[in-house]
This record gives C-alpha cells, sequence and structure tokens, in this order.
C-alpha cells in the first residue's frame, strides 16, 4: 500500500510536470508574434525577478560559493543556457510533443555520462537499456525519413547540455542554497539571450506578449517549487518516475492549444524511452538498495578476537 506521504509527493511530482508543459506552452504560443532570443530574454528577466524576491526573503542569495562551488555552477550555468537556447529553438519549430518526447532521454543520457566520465558502474543490464531507449529517441526523430526536421537534432544537443546541468548540480555541496543556484542561472540565461537578441529584429511588446511571458515565468518557478517538495515528502523511488507525466502534459496541451497530433511512431519512440528510462532508475535504486543493506551486514559482523 502506498503511503500518503508517497501519494502526495507523486501529486507534486505531476503538478511540477504540469509546470514546465504549461511554461512551454506559453512560450510558444509567444513564438508566434516574438524572435526566439527576445522572448527568452523577456522570460528570463521575469523569472530573475520572482526568484531574487523569494530568495531575498529567506536571505538566501548573498551566499558566496567556494571556488569549487563556482567552478560547478559555471558549469552549470553553460549547461542552462544551452539547453534553453536548443531546447526552445526546437520547440519554436516542432511539435511541443515530439520535443518533449526527446528529452525524456535525459535519465538515460546522465546514466550514461556519469558511467563515462564519473566512473560509476553500469552493467550491461543499464547499458542495454540505455542503447534501447537512444533507439527510441531515433525513431521520434527518424533521420532520412519523409517527416524528419533538423530541428529534432536541436532536441537531442538540448539533452547534452541538460545532462551537463544535472551532472555539474550533483557536485554541489550542501551550502548551496537552491534559490542562489536557481537566480543564478536565470539571470546568466537573460543576460545571454539579451546579448543574442541584439543580432535579431525586436517585435512590438503587446499586453498580450507580457501576460504570457509573465504566466511562463510563473509556470516555471511553480515547477521548480513542486518538483524540490515531491522529492522532499515522498520516496525518490516512488516519485522520480511520475516525471514522465510531463509527456501526458504535451500531448494533451499540443491537441488542445496547438492542434499537434503525435503520429504513431513518435508515440511508439516515446514510450520506448520512457519505458527504459524507468527500468533504468528502477535498477539503479535496487543496486543501490543491495550496497546499503551489504553495507549493514558488513558493519554488523562482529570483530576477530
Amino acid at each position: 500500500m502506498i503511503s500518503s506521504d508517497n501519494l502526495r509527493g507523486a501529486f507534486f511530482m505531476a503538478v511540477a510536470m504540469a509546470g514546465f508543459c504549461l511554461n512551454d506552452t506559453m512560450m510558444k504560443l509567444v513564438f508566434a508574434d516574438l524572435e526566439l532570443f527576445q522572448s527568452i530574454f523577456l522570460r528570463g528577466l521575469l523569472l530573475s525577478v520572482l526568484i531574487a524576491v523569494v530568495g531575498l526573503h529567506r536571505r538566501q542569495l548573498l551566499y558566496k560559493p567556494t571556488p569549487l562551488d563556482a567552478r560547478f555552477l559555471g558549469l552549470r550555468l553553460l549547461g542552462e543556457i544551452g539547453s534553453a537556447t536548443c531546447f526552445l529553438t526546437a520547440l519554436y519549430h516542432m511539435p511541443i510533443a515530439n520535443a518533449t518526447a526527446i528529452i525524456q532521454a535525459i535519465p538515460l543520457a546522465i546514466t550514461l555520462a556519469a558511467a563515462l566520465f564519473l566512473g560509476e558502474k553500469v552493467g550491461w543490464r543499464r547499458y542495454s537499456a540505455i542503447a534501447v531507449g537512444f533507439a527510441g529517441v531515433l525513431i521520434i526523430v527518424r533521420p532520412g525519413a519523409e517527416g524528419f526536421t533538423a530541428y529534432s537534432i536541436w532536441a537531442v544537443v538540448a539533452v547534452v547540455f541538460m545532462v551537463l546541468r544535472d551532472l555539474s548540480t550533483r557536485r554541489f555541496s550542501a551550502a548551496m542554497p537552491s534559490l542562489y543556484a536557481a537566480f543564478m542561472t536565470a539571470l546568466a540565461t537573460a543576460v545571454f539571450a539579451g546579448l543574442m537578441a541584439l543580432t535579431q529584429d525586436w517585435q512590438p511588446l503587446a499586453p498580450r506578449h507580457l501576460g504570457l511571458l509573465s504566466a511562463s515565468a510563473g509556470f516555471l518557478f511553480f515547477g521548480y517549487l513542486f518538483s524540490i517538495k515531491a522529492m522532499r515528502v515522498g520516496e525518490v523511488a516512488v516519485v522520480s518516475p511520475f516525471r514522465y507525466s510531463i509527456l501526458i502534459w504535451a500531448i494533451v496541451l499540443g491537441i488542445l492549444v496547438f492542434g499537434e497530433f503525435p503520429d504513431f511512431w513518435t508515440l511508439v519512440g516515446a514510450a520506448v524511452v520512457v519505458g527504459m528510462g524507468i527500468y533504468t532508475f528502477y535498477r539503479e535504486q535496487r543496486l543501490m538498495r543491495r550496497a546499503a543493506a551489504h553495507a549493514m551486514a558488513s558493519a554488523a559482523k562482529p570483530t576477530a578476537q
């Protein structure tokens, strides 16, 4: 029987994914009238202000990072700027469900990167799941097929930057405040987009655009907040798979807002990616529990006299 904390955690995670997807939906609506970097810049400014208000209230923005934290923060900023630019470029030109389905390969990519660059042990089962999951991405992208769009590659590259962002975040010390990292990330993305926006023709900003951008920033912050709440309330093994509920939101919003119906192969590829992601996650949790049990058993053994 699932505990009440796990039910709350699963609910919070599903709500967080709705927030992230609604953010993407607002941005895609804005893209109909405004340039890409103009939109990212304005949303970044609004999000920075929102985080700053909360961060100052909680006194988390006056943190001075250690040299090691500053180094990993710099890598996180690079990862966030790259992922936001690449994913939103893909979203600018692609159906929201297709772009969202591709980035569901992130957990698989993180497992592979951790094995290659951080020395984490990965067995043949998880390597096989990673290979099958990436095959699912190819099914979604379908290079060379009639429905292929080159902008799918932008979503794939976004996955690489997201892996850099998430692995860098893992290396933060416990002293690093979450709101400080979020504020620096939002501000750096806004500054980069502002500089890039100077190369584009700015479009007139109407009240509708300001409303959509404000809603986008709010939904994004909302998603961050509830994803943190989800992980703190429920068990990781129960809560984390609900991250994939974002695909349901993307399909529903794509149909209702944009009239975009994902085709059969996109759904097949998404199912493969999600299935392998869930398998890999549970495999990792099982190995962690086994290692913890082994450590406890070893500690309980009486020492020889």
